[in-house]
């Protein structure tokens, strides 16, 4: 709730200093009137620093992995990428692939396609074609897939040798086996009861799966694959259909004809109870993505109130460095422990949706007992 109070008052306090400074250059320039030097000093420095474009080209995805710019002694601006490669199909022009590099930051057209505002788009009007590029995010996905799979592989090889089970685990087993433990007792048992272990894989690979790449996204230059609504949903999707194959007639019998309640109140109750079924879903799709968005906006607000501070005067930048750096690694420390509590979240829910899919038979297994 802290943490939560917190990350508000940072955003109101960004918000008002951007406020601040738009209303600045707008009192300066009026319409109608002629620039003054001093205004388009004012507009070029603006334009030396986007906060806006700044945000979103961290937390959108993009075909490169971007890690800083300079100015070159050409006075162009260089970047410092991993560009990755773009992979296009178009019935008119057929198969296309290049590195995304090829474009020269949208100076050059590559095949028949050209980047404006960023985006890949087809010189010649009417051309319609289907992006299959491999963007930092699916890139990013696929390596902390392949780290997970080598870990659980490595750590499986270990105990088949004996070492774990003969002898103290070592290395990986240490860090590993505690939170494996932590799921079963403390997420799987108590909420599947009898079926824990038939459901525990899948809890265990969901639980590490987003761990990963919470951990991944907050090293700089990084892609934030978690705040990403389509990996959420894709997560979100794959536990509604667990939860639809768990369920059993006792669980739908008390959605569509609740017990013990007034017939007048049954038809609105069964609508709130069969939305349910798709809300819990929703919930947890929006919960993971929100909450990986909105650290990594925060960390970037403050980074960004330095650049904001140095437009109105140099020395206000430099004095806000260090309050700023310092609230920033706060906030950092922060987001490490909400890496693994999102993912903890997400799990333990997953679970007790599970576990309301079957209900009906702890009753009948309580009663037979």
């Amino acid at each position: 709730m802290l943490s939560r109070r917190f990350k508000s008052l940072l955003v109101a306090v960004f918000s008002l200093s951007m406020l601040f400074y738009s209303n600045v250059l707008q009192a300066q320039h009026e319409e109608g009137q002629p620039q003054t030097e001093e205004v388009k000093n004012a507009e070029e420095k603006k334009e030396g620093f986007n906060a806006k474009e700044v945000i979103f080209e961290h937390i959108l995805d993009a075909h490169e992995f971007h890690f800083l710019g300079y100015k070159g002694s050409d006075g162009k601006e260089h970047a410092v990428a991993i560009p990755l490669p773009v992979i296009l199909y178009s019935p008119q022009k057929g198969l296309s692939t290049f590195m995304y590099s090829d474009f020269h930051h949208g100076e050059h057209e590559v095949d028949g396609y050209k980047l404006e505002e960023g985006k890949i788009v087809p010189v010649e009007a009417g051309v319609t074609f289907y992006d299959f590029s491999l963007t930092r995010n699916v890139v990013q996905m696929l390596l902390a897939l392949a780290f997970l799979t080598w870990l659980m592989v490595s750590i499986a090889n270990s105990y088949e040798k004996g070492q774990g089970v003969t002898s103290a685990p070592k290395g990986k087993q240490n860090l590993i086996e505690p939170i494996i433990t932590f799921v079963r007792d403390e997420v799987a048992k108590p909420n599947l009861g009898h079926k824990a272990d038939k459901y525990l894989p899948y809890l265990l690979t969901v639980f590490f799966f987003i761990l990963i790449n919470n951990i991944i996204g907050l090293i700089p230059g990084t892609a934030n694959v978690t705040g990403n609504i389509a990996f959420t949903v894709v997560l979100g999707v794959i536990s509604f259909v667990v939860i639809l194959f768990s369920s059993n007639s006792h669980f739908w019998g008390h959605i569509f004809n609740p017990p013990g309640v007034p017939g007048f109140v049954k038809p609105i109750l069964v609508l709130v109870e069969f939305l349910s079924v798709f809300i819990k879903p929703f919930a947890l799709i929006i919960r993971l993505f929100a909450n990986m968005v909105a650290g990594h906006i925060i960390i970037i607000c403050l980074i960004s109130l330095i650049f904001i501070f140095a437009q109105l005067n140099k020395y206000a930048g430099i004095g806000a460095m260090p309050v700023s750096i310092a609230f920033t690694i706060f906030i950092y420390f922060i987001e490490v422990l909400v890496a693994f509590l999102q993912a903890f979240i997400f799990t333990m829910l997953t679970a007790v949706f599970i576990g309301q899919a079957f209900e009906g038979e702890h009753h009948e297994e309580a009663a037979h007992h």
